[in-house]
Order: C-alpha cells, then sequence, then structure tokens
C-alpha cells in the first residue's frame, strides 16, 4: 500500500527539470519562479495559483486567498477641534421626553451617547458595547469628545466621574439607533 502511494506521489509530482535541462531554482523550464513571500503576481492568474499550492506554506495559501479582501475597519474619526470655542458650548436639550446634554456643532445637535444610552436604551440592550456594535453596523460613525468636552460633560454629571472619553450622536443618528434597538428579533 505504501508503496503504491509513493508511486502516485511520483506521477503527480513535477519533474525537477524538463529535457535534461535542469533550471536552477529547481522548477520545471518554462515555468515562472515563485514570487518573494508566496504571492503570485495577478497577470499569472491559474498558473501561478497552482505552482503555488504546491510550493507555498499554508501560511503563504492563506495570505493569498485573502490578499484582494482588504480589512474592514471601523476607526472613529479625530476628537472635534478645539479651536472653535462654541462647538464647547453644552446645553441641555429636550429630546424624547428628557434633558440630555448636547453640543451644537456645524448646526446639529450632538447628543452625549452614554448618558442617552443610560435614559433610553439601557433597558433594551446588553451594555454600551453592543451600541457600539451596533453603531458599526449600521455604518454610523459617532464624534469623538475633546478633552474640554469631556470635563463638561463629567461636571454635568452626563458621564461618570472617571470616565475620560465619551461620542456624541446626532439624533437623527440615534432615532435610527433607537428604531434598530427597539426592532431587533
Amino acid at each position: 500500500m505504501m508503496q503504491q502511494m509513493q508511486q502516485q506521489h511520483h506521477q503527480i509530482s513535477p519533474p525537477p527539470h524538463v529535457g535534461g535541462v535542469p533550471t536552477p531554482n529547481g522548477l520545471p523550464a518554462g515555468l515562472p519562479p515563485r514570487m518573494p513571500h508566496g504571492l503570485p503576481p495577478h497577470s499569472l492568474g491559474l498558473l501561478n495559483s497552482l505552482q503555488m499550492m504546491h510550493h507555498a506554506s499554508p501560511l503563504e495559501l492563506m495570505a493569498a486567498a485573502h490578499h484582494h479582501v482588504p480589512p474592514r475597519t471601523y476607526n472613529s474619526p479625530p476628537p472635534i477641534s478645539t479651536s472653535d470655542p462654541s462647538a464647547n458650548e453644552c446645553k441641555l436639550v429636550e429630546y424624547r421626553g428628557q434633558k440630555v446634554a448636547a453640543f451644537i456643532i456645524s448646526g446639529e445637535t450632538m447628543l452625549c451617547l452614554p448618558q442617552a444610552f443610560e435614559l433610553f436604551l439601557k433597558h433594551l440592550v446588553g451594555g454600551l458595547h453592543t451600541v457600539y456594535t451596533k453603531l458599526k453596523r449600521l455604518d454610523i460613525v459617532p464624534l469623538v469628545c475633546n478633552v474640554e468636552q469631556v470635563r463638561i460633560l463629567r461636571g454635568l454629571g452626563a458621564i461618570q466621574p472617571g470616565v475620560n472619553r465619551c461620542k456624541l450622536l446626532s439624533c437623527k443618528d440615534f432615532d435610527v439607533l433607537y428604531r434598530d434597538c427597539t426592532t431587533a428579533r
């Protein structure tokens, strides 16, 4: 049985040289050399993919298989600029029958997301991390508070004393989030 498997292996393996002329890289003459790091150039297509499958390590195969799909990233924008003093003017706004701390930025009312979560979503979802996951799925990117805004929100009691980061969400985006939380299966 073992001898039969070895014979099959030898029948499948390409010869180290073709026509009696060995090549410097040990590949059959006429085939392109293996690319550095095992990633094939896109122009060689199936031929190079087959060659790579024969010579590449599992990690190289995984890298090549996922090479064409860029990783999805979710990065918050940088904090709101401190050069606009009006961006640091906090107001208590009436929203859904509650007073919520908010900043008016570029003419849009931006709610303190942790406070809005406590008031409207805490009983609907597991935690604030769930809210951020939902926002990611909904392609909604909250604004990051600058240091002065965080200080103001802590002073008002909108966020806990030890919190040093906070995000803001427009009323329109919060409405989308709220609808998603209340209609989730």
